[in-house]
């Protein structure tokens, strides 16, 4: 009897499958589903953004090219003491004449040059130059035949470098792109004179942020502006601002070349109007003053934006209340009005900061050298130098800078309390 009021009480479908079941089954389909749909969004994000970052924390330490290459010197410069300021001993140079000789028939051996190259120069010539004759070297006395091939195998820096960078892993790239290096005596700072990339840091995040300052005091009476006018004046003048991105970038910044130089548009004007003299023309292009000028433009549109979008949803009758209280106007824009905007400002300070600070095509067009961000070394590491290791290295560095100095605005302001609209 019991069995029977049980059986009567379990709820069942129309084909008899108990209910529960038909729910998580249909539930499980839903999740699937979901799954499906946002799986192309998940593929992008990881294919365009997780893979090329990992890729590049792992160029930054990776060093396998000198272990691989060079695997029974490696063993055999265990036992020297680089400090010692002596050649290594006959068994290391038996070691690497071995190493040579199997690296230059299977024409490898210039590249773990080219990559000890990076931290001594003339690594690469020396293992280039050594590794035409290795071949010729006979059985035994293989320190007199390296010297002979060139005496800078004589040189204990050289073995030193070999040693010092025989991990698979390395923090080399890291040591250069923080302007320091490896010496005997440990980890040291370059000399005054070679030191560029945390000059470079530096100078990113002062003309970013200069960039950003200088946005928010163009872009937010723009967007004052376009948010009292009425709706029909305020879009026609949206297109005006939005008109530089149906130009491309190329085409801006060289025109900004031809306003800017020292016989353009510009000084020409001042000139005529007698503002500045003929034989005082104003510097405006290849500096820091080009540079800050022609991203402002560009980046302009990206504060103006969010701006606009949440001064629209702020009401009027707030201004009027607190002036119908006998506030004037200036008190009550600074105290009802401005902090209702503090979000759009914050949405885009964080949009102009972080595109302004990862910029390269404009800095080298109009910056010269004075001019140039830590991107555009990145840029030229890739693409000239090959030195793909130091540029990871720099690009890990400038993105834990946006980060922890996304941190900190986290902290100060609030993710929360930005707003595009």
């Amino acid at each position: 009897m019991t069995d029977q009021t049980h059986a009567q009480t379990v709820l069942t479908t129309q084909d008899g499958v108990p209910l529960k079941v038909s729910i998580a089954r249909a539930l499980r389909a839903q999740k699937i589903r979901s799954a499906l749909l946002v799986a192309p969004l998940f593929l992008f994000i990881l294919i365009s953004f997780v893979l090329p970052i990992a890729d590049m924390l792992y160029r930054s330490v990776e060093n396998d090219i000198v272990p691989n290459t060079l695997p029974r010197t490696v063993v055999a410069l265990q036992e020297w003491d680089e400090n010692s300021g002596e050649m290594p001993s006959e068994d290391v140079f038996a070691a690497l004449a071995e190493d040579m000789k199997i690296a230059a028939a299977a024409k490898t051996h210039t590249r773990v040059g080219s990559r000890l190259n990076y931290e001594k120069p003339g690594i690469a010539s020396l293992f280039r130059k050594t590794g035409r004759r290795v071949k010729r070297f006979e059985d035994g006395d293989y320190t007199a035949q390296f010297l002979k091939a060139d005496k800078n195998w004589g040189d204990p820096e050289v073995w030193q470098t070999i040693k010092q960078f025989s991990s698979p892993a390395t923090a080399g790239y890291f040591l250069a792109a923080a302007d320091a290096q490896r010496t005997p005596d440990g980890v040291q700072f370059k000399p005054e004179d070679e030191r560029i990339y945390l000059f470079l840091f530096g100078r990113t995040l002062i003309l970013s942020i200069t960039i950003t300052v200088t946005c928010i005091l163009l872009g937010y009476p723009i967007a004052f502006l376009l948010s009292s006018l009425p709706l029909r004046s305020s879009n026609l003048l949206m297109i005006l601002v939005l008109l530089p991105f149906w130009t491309s970038l190329l085409v801006r910044t060289s025109a900004w070349k031809v306003l800017l130089q020292q016989q353009g548009v510009i000084n020409d004007t001042l000139v005529w109007l007698g503002i500045v003299g003929d034989d005082s023309r104003l510097a405006l292009i290849n500096n820091q003053t080009g540079t800050i000028i022609a991203m402002t433009h560009i980046l302009l549109p990206f504060m103006i934006l969010p701006l606009f979008s949440v001064m629209k949803t702020i009401s009027p009758t707030y201004m009027r209340a607190a002036k119908s209280m006998g506030a004037s106007d200036w008190y009550a824009f600074w105290r009802v009005y401005f902090p209702q905007t503090i979000p759009g400002i914050g949405a885009g300070s964080i949009l102009v900061f972080i595109l302004s600070i990862g910029y390269y095509i404009t800095p080298e067009l109009v910056g010269g050298t004075s001019g140039i961000f830590i991107s555009n070394r990145i840029a030229y590491h890739i693409s000239f130098s090959l030195n793909w290791g130091l540029a990871a290295a720099l690009g890990v560095m400038l993105l834990a800078i946006v980060m922890v100095l996304y941190w900190l605005y986290d902290r100060i302001v609030g993710i929360d309390n930005v707003k595009l609209g």
